[in-house]
């Protein structure tokens, strides 16, 4: 390794994408490893609008590993974080750059630290699966700055270890976490199903509820379920392995009626078995319960479902619409039940695919105003609107997976101290 006199600074800077499950993982059979209880299948959201991006670096000159989240500095001392460290050093392989005059070789990276900036561009733990695009970000970047000569898979099975869902960031598209057998988790690893170009039709409406800090977190939520709930041990045996045979083929032939059918069912099932937990874990509001209302009424009245909604463990809406056309007349719908506030720009209001706002034909807040009820609303059954309950929403599509980024602007360490810019 170079002298440690040298202030030499080696950084890496990746992009890794959010993704939203369709069917569920909920509960853990080994706490430490964080293998669950039944396979589980996502959908990757487009990292142009829901991604983490991460920078990392390593210098002799560092004194301790360093992490900063958002801005601001946190602990790296719990354990998933260290099980990643310690997963990742003990697979690094020898590093060169001839431009900086630097050689590690593979034992001196038990001896470096690392820094780690990492910045969320959406709401951190408020059931956005920040935690997964987090540390599927932190190990592909902590990976390409070691030279690991893992693959995807591999690399998938220490992402795990962070956060479960972690592992199906690591790839785009339609990705299947396989819960695997081996106590050691070894083939517990994700994999893709197809990539983000197989449906690119669908359009996700995300509807932003609530950005606060969810009260029950996941792991505590999951491991009173594990321990008390019948429903999960009976979901986890007998309803998720057939419902994952049924999605992969929806998913294969672009089936929506069936995907949006076990899309909704898993989601349903997910909060059933938190609310037959004990103490019962309420993850959705009122606000989550009257969006599944307008959606169902909405897909009754068409001859086939439009849209597809599923909750993590948050109140935030995920709706899947079959293709552009449907998501316009969707958030027509939803601004017609949940308009902003008066002084609202809806530009602000709308994030990620604006566009989407130009095909519903909405330009200003006189347009939401101006919407009439939804055709399925009946004659007898008065519109009820709900002004503010909703923060705002996120338009977006599948996406890719992680990437590096070559541009230095936007790295978040600076490449000569590697502390935040």
């Amino acid at each position: 390794m170079a002298d440690k006199s040298q202030k030499w600074v080696l950084t890496v800077t990746a992009q890794t994408p959010t993704n939203i499950a369709v069917i569920k993982y909920w509960g853990k059979r080994d706490e430490t490893l964080i293998l669950p209880v039944n396979d589980s299948i996502s959908v990757t959201l487009d990292p142009n609008h829901l991604c983490t991006t991460t920078t990392v670096a390593v210098s002799p000159s560092f004194e301790k590993d360093r992490m900063w989240l958002n801005g601001k500095e946190i602990s790296l001392s719990g354990g998933r974080y260290q099980n990643c460290l310690r997963e990742i050093r003990s697979r690094a392989s020898d590093v060169e750059d001839e431009e900086k005059g630097i050689k590690i070789v593979r034992k001196d990276w038990e001896k470096l630290h690392v820094h780690i900036a990492s910045y969320n561009n959406f709401p951190t733990a408020a059931g956005l699966a920040s935690s997964a695009a987090g540390f599927a970000c932190l190990v592909f970047a902590l990976g390409k700055l070691m030279n690991l000569k893992e693959d995807q898979g591999k690399l998938s099975a220490i992402a795990r270890q962070g956060s479960g869902s972690a592992c199906r960031s690591l790839f785009g598209g339609f990705v299947k976490w396989i819960m695997g057998n081996d106590e050691n988790g070894s083939d517990s690893i994700a994999v893709q199903l197809v990539d983000e170009k197989h449906w690119d039709d669908l359009v996700i409406v995300i509807a932003v509820v609530s950005s606060r800090q969810k009260e029950t977190s996941s792991t505590t939520g999951m491991r009173e379920s594990v321990k008390t709930s019948l429903l999960l041990q009976h979901r986890a045996k007998e309803v998720v392995p057939k419902r994952i045979l049924q999605m992969e083929e929806a998913i294969r032939n672009r089936d929506f009626p069936s995907f949006a059918q076990l899309t909704c069912a898993d989601s349903n099932q997910f909060h059933a078995v938190c609310l037959d937990s004990s103490p019962p874990i309420f993850y959705m509001n009122d606000t989550s319960n009257r969006i599944i209302s307008y959606v169902e009424k909405w897909n009754r009245s068409e001859e086939t479902p439009q849209v597809a909604y599923t909750f993590d463990a948050g109140p935030n809406a995920v709706l899947i619409a079959r293709n552009r056309k449907v998501a316009a007349a969707l958030l027509q719908r939803l601004l017609f039940y949940f308009p902003p506030h008066e002084d609202t720009d809806l530009n602000s209001y709308v994030i990620g695919d604006k566009s989407i706002l130009q095909d519903a034909g909405l330009k200003g807040m006189k347009d939401v105003e101006a919407l009439p009820p939804p055709p399925e609303i009946k004659d007898n059954d008065p519109a009820r609107k709900y002004k503010g309950d909703v923060s705002y929403f996120i338009c977006t599509k599948p996406g890719r997976g992680p990437v590096l980024l070559s541009d230095k602007s936007q790295a978040l360490l600076d490449p000569e101290t590697g502390l935040p810019k």
